[in-house]
C-alpha cells in the first residue's frame, strides 16, 4: 500500500500510536493531555499524505530539502499547529518531539503491514521526510517569531511604563536637594537617588532601542551638519568629570565634519567609553582618537586591560553580552550588556561598520567608521 494512502486509511491506530510515544518525549505538562495531542494532527497527516501525492521536479525537491518551500496559506498547518501549541502552554521542546514522535509512529506502522520493499516505497517514505521536515522548520519558525514578539512587546511595556514613576523619583530628589539643611549624610543619599534614576533610565532608553530594532522599524537617525571631533571631546569631559581618577587622550587628525545624527553619535561614544572605562586597567590612559579620510570618519576608542577572549569576538556586538565571562568573571559589571549592540546597530543605521581588535600585546581598541556622505535613513 502506497504510504499515502496507509496514513488516509490509519490514521486512529497513528494517532493512538503517537500520543503513547510523545508523552514518553515530551516534559511532562499539564498541556500535554491526550485530548491536547491530538487536537489538529489529523490535519498534519492531511497534508502530508496529500504532499506525497503530489507532482514535485528535482528543482522543487532541492528547495524542499533546504526548508524554503513557499507555503500554499497565508496561514500553513504546520503554523496553525505551533500557534495552538503555544496557546496550550507546550515549549519548544515538547513541540519538536510531538514530530519525532509522528515520524517514528508512521514509518513504524507502516513497516509492519509491509511485506517487501519496492522502490515506490522508497520514494513515498522520502517525500514523506520531507514534509514532515518543511511542517518541522514552518512550526519552529512561527514559535520562534511569537516569542519574539512576544518578549519584545514586553520590553517595550516595560521601558515605557517604568518611565513615569522614575521621573517622578528624579524629580523628588531634585527638590529635597533645593531644601537645604541637609545633612552630609542626607545630601548624599539624595545624590545617590538622582544618580540611580539616570541609571534606570539609560537602561530603559537601551531597552527601548533594542525594542524598535528587534519589532524592525530599526533606530531612526536624524541627521546634521556636525562635527566628530567636538562630539569626541564633549563626551570625553563628560567621562573625566565622572571618572576623575582615570586619564583620556584625544588624537584629531583631518577633516572630521559630516551630516550625522548627533545624539546617535554621542551615544556611540559613551557606550564605547563606558566599555573602556569598565573594562580598561585603572592606572593606563584610555585613548581616542578621531581621523578624517576622503570618503569617512574613523572613530576609535583604546584601553589597556584584559584582552576580550578570541571565541567572544564574534559575539561581542550581540544582545545580552559581555565581555566578563568565563575567566573574566570578575571583570563583569550589573549592566544588561546591551551598549555595544546598540553601538553597532547606531553604526549601521549611518551606513558604517564597527569592528574590535584585542590582544595582550596592544590592548582592545573599537574601531567604527562612518561614511561621510549620506546614505539611506532607518
Amino acid at each position: 500500500m502506497r504510504l499515502s494512502h496507509f496514513i488516509r486509511e490509519h490514521h486512529a491506530p497513528i494517532i493512538a500510536e503517537w500520543e503513547t510515544f510523545a508523552e514518553t518525549l515530551a516534559p511532562a505538562s499539564e498541556a500535554s493531555s491526550p485530548l491536547s495531542l491530538r487536537n489538529h494532527i489529523q490535519y498534519i497527516l492531511q497534508f502530508v499524505a496529500d504532499d506525497i501525492d503530489s507532482p514535485q521536479t528535482d528543482a522543487e525537491q532541492v528547495t524542499k530539502s533546504h526548508g524554503e518551500k513557499a507555503k500554499t496559506s497565508p496561514d500553513s498547518v504546520a503554523e496553525v499547529h505551533a500557534a495552538l501549541r503555544q496557546a496550550g502552554g507546550f515549549n519548544m521542546d515538547q513541540m519538536v518531539s510531538e514530530y519525532r514522535a509522528l515520524r517514528a509512529s508512521v514509518v513504524k506502522l507502516w513497516r509492519a503491514q509491509a511485506t517487501e520493499t519496492a522502490e515506490q516505497d522508497i520514494t513515498d517514505l522520502t517525500r514523506f521526510n520531507e514534509a514532515i521536515d518543511q511542517e518541522l522548520t514552518e512550526s519552529i519558525s512561527y514559535y520562534s517569531s511569537k516569542v519574539e514578539r512576544s518578549r519584545n512587546l514586553f520590553l517595550g511595556i516595560i521601558g515605557h511604563d517604568l518611565r513615569n514613576p522614575i521621573g517622578a523619583m528624579t524629580m523628588a530628589a531634585e527638590l529635597i536637594g533645593r531644601i537645604g539643611s541637609l545633612s552630609e549624610r542626607q545630601g548624599m543619599l539624595v545624590s545617590q537617588i538622582s544618580l540611580s534614576a539616570t541609571r534606570a533610565t539609560e537602561i530603559l532608553d537601551q531597552l527601548l532601542d533594542v525594542t524598535r530594532v528587534r519589532l524592525g522599524s530599526g533606530l531612526r537617525v536624524i541627521r546634521e551638519q556636525m562635527d566628530m571631533s567636538f562630539v569626541a571631546r564633549r563626551l570625553v569631559d563628560e567621562m573625566r568629570a565622572a571618572h576623575p581618577e582615570r586619564t583620556f587622550t584625544v588624537d584629531v587628525s583631518g577633516n572630521t565634519e559630516g551630516i550625522w545624527d548627533r545624539p546617535r553619535i554621542g551615544q556611540v561614544f559613551s557606550n564605547l567609553l563606558g566599555n573602556a572605562v569598565q573594562y580598561g586597567f585603572k592606572d593606563l590612559p584610555i585613548g581616542v582618537s578621531v581621523k578624517g579620510e576622503d570618503a569617512h570618519v574613523a572613530v576609535s576608542v583604546h584601553n589597556e586591560g584584559v584582552p576580550i577572549p578570541p571565541s567572544a569576538i564574534a559575539g561581542i556586538f550581540d544582545a545580552l553580552v559581555r565581555s566578563g565571562d568565563g575567566d573574566n568573571t570578575h571583570l563583569s559589571s550589573n549592566n544588561l550588556g546591551l551598549g555595544l549592540y546598540i553601538t553597532k546597530e547606531i553604526v549601521s543605521a549611518h551606513g558604517g561598520t564597527i569592528k574590535v581588535k584585542s590582544s595582550e600585546q596592544f590592548g582592545t581598541t573599537f574601531i567604527a567608521s562612518f561614511p561621510r556622505a549620506q546614505a539611506s535613513i532607518v
